[in-house]
Parts: C-alpha cells; structure tokens; sequence
C-alpha cells in the first residue's frame, strides 16, 4: 500500500531553522551598528540647529550669546531651540572678546557624546575638531 503523505519531513524543518538563525545572528549587530549612528547623527543636527539658535540670539543681543544653559527635550524652548527626545545639550558662553561659545551633547540612547565650539577648543579629549562643525568621540 502505497502513503500519500504531503508535507514537510524533521530534517527540511530543521535545516530552515538553522538557515534563519544564521542570518539573524549576521543581521542584529550591523541593525545595531545602524542605531547608534542614527543617535549620534540626531545629536549632530541638533547642535547644528542650537548654533542657528545662537547666532540668531547673538545678533539680537549685541553679539554676546545665550548664558550657560542645559537643554533637554521637550518642554525646554530656550531661545526657540528644543533638542530631539533623550538628547540633553548643555551650552556654555565662552567669556571675553570675542565672544564664543562651546556646547555639549549627550543621548540616553548611546554612551558616544558629540561637541560643537566657536572660538576656543573647549570640546571632546583626542578629537579633530574645527569652529563651528560638530564632532563626535570615534
């Protein structure tokens, strides 16, 4: 008597299950690597809006810049400026001619901290900066 049994047999099952396991082992860390430059890259367009912010204050206020401030999202609208959500900012106004200003920013999402400065160096140790760019530790 001969089976007419369709389907799948333990061995086709299992080899399916190792296939997938396989490309979900190579997937998740890259989908993790993706993240991360995603929270530092919300980091750097949020210091390049708070220095829009800056010089807009300043050309209002006889160039001097907005005192030292810590802006985190999103109730805090400082001088038009409110960071992403989990990204906090803190501005410092540099002393003295001419005026400057250097500002800090953090992410709850990611440990990395990105800095954008006028004037002085004051930003991340060991890191290639230049005025009015933002960088990121590496």
């Amino acid at each position: 008597m001969k089976r007419n049994v369709k389907g799948f047999t333990l061995i086709e099952l299992l080899i399916v299950v190792v296939i997938i396991g396989i490309l979900a082992a190579i997937a998740i860390p890259k989908f993790a690597a993706t993240k991360e430059r995603a929270y530092i890259a919300s980091m750097k367009t949020d210091l390049k809006n708070l220095a829009t912010a800056e010089e807009g204050y300043a050309s209002g206020n006889n160039g001097t810049y907005i005192p030292t401030h810590t802006y985190s999202a999103p109730s805090d609208t400082t001088a038009g400026f409110s960071p992403s959500t989990g990204n906090t900012i803190t501005a410092t106004a540099d002393a003295g001619p001419p005026n400057a200003w250097h500002a800090l920013a953090t992410s709850s999402q990611t440990s990395k901290q990105c800095a954008m400065h006028t004037g002085a160096v004051l930003g991340l140790a060991g890191v290639d900066t230049t005025a009015g760019a933002p960088y990121c530790q590496p």
